[in-house]
This record gives C-alpha cells, sequence and structure tokens, in this order.
C-alpha cells in the first residue's frame, strides 16, 4: 500500500537500451531573460564600453545636439545677449553654443550681457568635463584587449590514438604570438536531483594538451572520452536530451599589447558531428616550408571504417 507520499527520482541517466527523456528547452535561461535580473540600469560606464560602435556614435551625436539645444534656449531666453545675433534668430543661439562648447573663439558673435556671460561659463566647464568625458571612452574602447581566435564551426568526435576523443580547431587571425596560451573545456548540461528538480550542472572536461606556449597559427584542443570522461557513454540522442553544451575558451599572453586576451566558443549538439574527423589542412610548399589552408578550416568529413 502507498503511504501518500511521493518517492523521489533517481539522479538523471539516460541508459543506452532506452529513448533519452525531455527537458523543457533552456527554461532556465529563458526564465532569466523574462525577469529582471537585478542588474543595475544606471552601470552607464559599462554600456558605453560595450554598446556597438555605431550605437556609440550616435549616443554622442544625440548627447551633442541635446546640449547645444539646451543651452541655445537659455540663449534665446533673453533677446540682446549676444552681439551680433539675428533679433528671434535660434539658429544664432544654436551656432552661438556650438561655439561656446568647444571653446573655439568667437567670430561677429559674442557675449554682450552678465546672463549670457554667467550662461556661457556654465556652458565652457560642462563642455570641457563632457569633450574630456567623451575621450576617456574613446580611448577606454581603442585600448580594450580583444582577441582575433577563430575556432571551428564544428567539433567532431572520433577516435584518435584507439579512443573516442572530442576535438575542435582554434586558429590565432593576427599575424603574432599568443604567448602561454591556455585552453579549457566545459560541459554544461540539465540533470534532474533525486528531489526531481531539473538542474544546470557543469562539468570540466580535461584537454590532453591544454596548454601552448607559442599559440601562433592553428591548435587542435582535443578532450580523451574515457571512463574518467562526463562524457563517457554519450550520444548525439543524450547530449540533445539533457540539452547540452560545451564551452570551449582559450586565454593567453597578446605579443604585441602584453595584454591578456579571452575567446570563446560554444558547441550545442547540432555543432557536434560524431564518427567524423577534421579536415587535413596542413601541408607544404615546395621549398619546404609549412602552410595553412584556411579556407577548409571549418571543414569536416564523416570517418571512413575499413
Amino acid at each position: 500500500m502507498s503511504d501518500g507520499r511521493k518517492r523521489a527520482k533517481p539522479p538523471y541517466a539516460v541508459p543506452s537500451d532506452r529513448p533519452a527523456a525531455r527537458f523543457p528547452l533552456l527554461r532556465g535561461l529563458r526564465a532569466v531573460r523574462a525577469r529582471q535580473r537585478g542588474q543595475s540600469h544606471t552601470d552607464i560606464y559599462h554600456s558605453l564600453l560595450t554598446v556597438s560602435w555605431r550605437g556609440f556614435f550616435a549616443l554622442l551625436c544625440v548627447a551633442y545636439m541635446l546640449f547645444n539645444f539646451a543651452f541655445a534656449l537659455l540663449y534665446f531666453a533673453r533677446e540682446g545677449g549676444i552681439a551680433n545675433a539675428k533679433p528671434g534668430s535660434f539658429a544664432d543661439a544654436f551656432f552661438f553654443s556650438v561655439q561656446t562648447m568647444a571653446t573655439i573663439g568667437y567670430g561677429d558673435m559674442h557675449p554682450a550681457t552678465f546672463y549670457v556671460n554667467a550662461v556661457v561659463t556654465v556652458e565652457v566647464l560642462l563642455g570641457m568635463t563632457g569633450f574630456a568625458l567623451a575621450t576617456g571612452l574613446i580611448f577606454a574602447r581603442f585600448s580594450r584587449p580583444t582577441a582575433r581566435v577563430m575556432f571551428s564551426d564544428v567539433a567532431v568526435v572520433s577516435r584518435y590514438d584507439g579512443v573516442q576523443t572530442l576535438m575542435f580547431r582554434a586558429a590565432n587571425q593576427r599575424r603574432n604570438r599568443i604567448l602561454e596560451a591556455s585552453a579549457s573545456l566545459m560541459l554544461v548540461r540539465n540533470e534532474v536531483t533525486a528531489e526531481g528538480q531539473v538542474m544546470r550542472r557543469f562539468y570540466d572536461l580535461k584537454a590532453a594538451r591544454h596548454h601552448n606556449p607559442t599559440f601562433v597559427l592553428t591548435w587542435t584542443v582535443m578532450h580523451p572520452i574515457d571512463e574518467t570522461s562526463p562524457l563517457y557513454k554519450a550520444s548525439d540522442e543524450t547530449l540533445r536530451a539533457q540539452e547540452a553544451e560545451i564551452v570551449a575558451s582559450i586565454s593567453g599572453l597578446d605579443e604585441s599589447f602584453a595584454q591578456t586576451i579571452y575567446a570563446r566558443k560554444s558547441y550545442r549538439p547540432d555543432n557536434i558531428r560524431w564518427g567524423w574527423r577534421l579536415s587535413d589542412i596542413i601541408g607544404r610548399t615546395s621549398d619546404g616550408r609549412l602552410t595553412v589552408d584556411y579556407e577548409h578550416f571549418h571543414d569536416a568529413e564523416e570517418e571512413t571504417r575499413g
């Protein structure tokens, strides 16, 4: 007889002879995006650093125009305060504000009253502060360390030295070296706890060679899928059922800027080819120099079974 209590479900596992259970598609991520995450809406500095260049300059233009428009209204409010300005001309007041903000000196127009001189004093102070902030933001955006690391579009699972191995390629797109480069892999997947709750779990995947002292051309990162691997006995079906994702990241020191750079790539089940291998892209010229065929960098081909 039942005691009326629900039995706890065992931890998630997908037997090889049974169809995999299905989970709601990334419901955790959707829930996070659907509601406020407690992020401050006043983090203006971060927003100005991360917005696109087109959006950044659009914001600068809008702020510049609004700033001059506001002070033009103040100048326009007192007629006769700007010498040689046309009576009732808002355009003259606006361009007087532009000249004042940029501190480029006056031509025909100049302050003629105490009121306008006071407004000019405030505008010059705010204008110099605004130009300093804009210059700092532009410099900060230009000086940010950025990685030009290209990842292969797909990752493959094929046999290497007799062991099933997860592999993907990375390439340094700049003509320099990334010193002391390191690669890290992480498996992210859904699992069911003993209480029946769906949890997003994270597992480190050990790379066969996670360190590269001089990352120059290409680097094939490999993870052996042995008994100690979280991917042991996994398949395309189980990864899809678990809504799994393999996150690859590479970091290192850019020798040109002496700054640490980071690059990241995510591989979902649609981007992982089981039983395929990466196409060969390494060759040699007639005089024996090493070459890399980047046209086939993202290519993979199905393994031939003899």
